[in-house]
């Protein structure tokens, strides 16, 4: 009359194993495009600064007749080229043509990677974006925007036009043979 019911309540080890499976690919996915998204901001961030940095250095050269001199030596945050801070990479820039100096988001002083890199004699500049170690193994390269890529700093045998695969920084300039 009364059956005995020997059905165990729970899942088994295979139900268990294809949950946590499934688990983690979409964690994986959900990660990846997490971080794509991530590197887009930073890229975008660069970009932005370094259009930011070049109006206000043609809105200091309307007002001066000169851009800010370093003497033609490089001057940046990171430690390689001074540690200077940020209101002193170009000098006379902040506060009266930029608010602040903007940082690289990906910066690292101490390698002395991603840093934002400035020179000039006055008549001529070069501001760089230098060794941004992020772009180098992404889908967003350096070459993703090819109106910053530096001809010298390419990888290629020609410091005149762009020729090369191994790109590691970006440049804007104003100034003939601007070598910095």
């Amino acid at each position: 009359m009364f059956q005995k019911n020997n059905l165990k309540k729970g899942f088994t080890i295979v139900e268990l194993l294809v949950s946590i499976a499934i688990i983690g690919l979409l964690s994986a996915v959900t990660f990846s495009s997490f971080a794509q998204s991530q590197e887009r901001a930073r890229v975008s961030k660069r970009v932005t600064d370094i259009k930011n940095i070049q109006n206000a250095l043609e809105f200091y050269y309307a007002v001066s007749k000169s851009y800010p001199t370093t003497s033609g030596f490089w001057r940046s945050e990171c430690s390689a080229w001074g540690g200077y801070a940020p209101s002193a990479v170009i000098p006379g820039l902040v506060p009266n043509y930029m608010s602040n100096m903007p940082s690289d988001p990906g910066m690292d002083k101490a390698a002395n990677t991603s840093c934002y890199l400035y020179a000039s004699d006055g008549v001529n500049y070069a501001l760089l974006d230098h060794d941004v170690a992020d772009l180098r193994t992404s889908p967003f390269t350096y070459s993703t925007y090819p109106e910053l890529v530096d001809p010298a700093r390419d990888g290629g045998s020609n410091a005149s036009i762009v020729d090369g695969a191994g790109i590691w920084s970006w440049k804007i300039y104003r100034g003939a043979g601007v070598t910095w």
